[in-house]
């Protein structure tokens, strides 16, 4: 089992910046990859980024060269730096852990972007 744990989410002016972490912990050689969703009550869950084990990264269209993930593995941590933000960023955003047993979710972070 993995355990997700989410922090640094709140409210942010549009262009403004936050910085959310994501701290794993339980069967961590469990995991192949971390990432960051999003998702709104009654929308679509959207990819923001994911980063593997070997360090690949992918990101939505809609956050390229606006947000970038990075991890410490020796940390079991993943962050995601988001960058001017903007209204439409507005969202819960999940941690989330790829691999074995998996998937496994964090409670979630709230960012809202206001203008």
């Amino acid at each position: 089992q993995v355990q997700l744990v989410e922090s640094g989410g709140g409210s942010v002016q549009a262009g403004g910046s936050l910085r959310l972490s994501c701290v794993a912990s339980g069967s961590i050689l469990s995991i192949d990859a971390l990432g960051w969703y999003r998702q709104n009550p009654g929308r679509q869950r959207e990819l923001v980024a994911v980063i593997t084990t070997d360090g690949l990264i992918n990101y939505g269209d809609s956050v390229k060269g606006r947000f970038t993930i990075s991890r410490d593995s020796a940390k079991n941590t993943v962050y995601l730096q988001m960058n001017n933000l903007m209204p439409g960023d507005t969202s819960i955003y999940y941690c989330a852990a790829a691999g074995t047993n998996g998937p496994w979710w964090g409670q979630g972070t709230q960012v809202t972007v206001s203008s």
